[in-house]
């Protein structure tokens, strides 16, 4: 009897194993500037590739474990697309019931940052091709996007809606993207994380969902070994968003103040800055297939210098390498569920969220740029 039993509950966590992945190609162009690849010669750049596998499994009912693999490339070297684990974790669920959820998660989980960093990697989630660079650099994603350590989370029903909650203590990711575009032109530091860092995230949706808003924070510390000498980086973002939704429209906006400083001994500089960034977007459904979207996208690196003057006047690269404000038009068509067509264009002045592995000189680059982008999404 104890056999069959044992038997039995083994077909049954299998029964709960859930396999699915993604694929996603883009087409970038450019008239000046480089995005993700030489996207200015030609006929553009192919090197924007996503793939990704995801399992799921529940060995017991309280019990999740999850892991995506995911292979990105966005310009740079072809060593950037080897695969790599995305989000890997034990996630127990210690209350569920009508009133709360709440649990627990240990491994590399996704940051509760904004509206879509947990979920930025499916082009599915996105409500465009690429996010608001302003808030969700794919340039610097790597600190952003997941952590090794702790979460916890925590839903709490009451009269109006959800109050969700999420919190997480962990080491950020260090990619080989990180130093290279967070010091441009101070050489090469590598820079790595020996603190944990802390985020922590309060979200309030309304009972019919037409209301949601957002408060996001985080406080990352990594050290930096210069040519020079050592250094400490500290990043602490705030992130306020909100979004309303009816059937057919939703309107989003978010602001967030960020700030950063670099701190060490005969390093080539030290600084501390404050910068914003801020979008509003309004998307629209056609139909069940098709939808659209325009968008206005503003970053300022430093509030103490908007225009960029002082950075260019010092050396340390052109002026409107600091700022970017980006009028962005979409359309998605998804014939299938599986399948979904994008294209959108780009109206750019100013530089601030470039790749600079694409664009090594920030002097040669254009201040005002257009960029078209095109991608095939598919998944399973």
């Amino acid at each position: 009897m104890g056999l069959s039993a044992n038997a039995q509950s083994d077909e049954q966590v299998l029964d709960t194993l859930q396999v699915h992945g993604f694929l996603s190609q883009a087409l970038v162009i450019t008239d000046d500037n480089n995005f993700f690849g030489h996207s200015s010669r030609d006929e553009g750049s192919l090197e924007f590739t996503e793939v990704g596998l995801n399992v799921s499994l529940r060995p017991h009912q309280d019990v999740l474990v999850a892991a995506q693999v995911l292979s990105r490339r966005a310009g740079g070297d072809s060593s950037d697309a080897e695969a790599k684990l995305d989000y890997g974790l034990i996630d127990y669920q210690m209350i569920s019931d009508q009133e709360r959820t709440f649990g627990i998660q240990l491994g590399r989980f996704k940051n509760p940052f904004g509206f879509y960093n947990q979920t930025r990697d499916v082009a599915f989630t996105r409500p465009s091709i690429l996010l608001p660079q302003s808030i969700y650099f794919d340039r610097t994603r790597s600190i952003g996007i997941a952590a090794d350590g702790v979460s916890i989370y925590l839903d709490e029903r009451i009269p109006t809606g959800t109050l969700r909650i999420r919190g997480g203590l962990g080491r950020p990711q260090t990619g080989s993207d990180l130093a290279r575009q967070l010091f441009a032109g101070n050489g090469r530091p590598s820079v790595s994380s020996s603190d944990y860092s802390v985020i922590a995230q309060v979200l309030y949706e309304h009972e019919n969902s037409n209301f949601v808003a957002a408060i996001s924070a985080a406080d990352v510390k990594l050290d930096t070994n210069f040519t020079e000498g050592a250094g400490t980086f500290y990043f602490q973002p705030w992130i306020a968003s909100i979004q309303y939704n009816q059937e057919l429209w939703n309107l989003t906006a978010e602001f967030a103040l960020r700030k950063q400083s670099l701190q060490g001994d005969n390093i080539p500089r030290n600084f501390e800055i404050t910068g914003q960034s801020w979008y509003l977007q309004y998307q629209r459904m056609i139909n069940q297939n098709w939808s659209w979207l325009v968008r206005y996208d503003s970053l300022i690196n430093n509030n103490n210098d908007r225009s960029g003057k002082s950075f260019e006047a010092n050396g340390l690269g052109s002026a409107h390498s600091q700022f970017a404000d980006d009028l962005t038009f979409g359309l998605q068509w998804t014939p299938h569920p599986q399948v979904m067509l994008a294209g959108e264009y780009h109206h750019v002045d100013g530089t601030g969220w470039l790749p600079s592995q694409d664009n090594p000189d920030s002097l040669a680059t254009s201040r005002r740029w257009n960029m078209w982008l095109f991608q095939l999404s598919l998944r399973f």
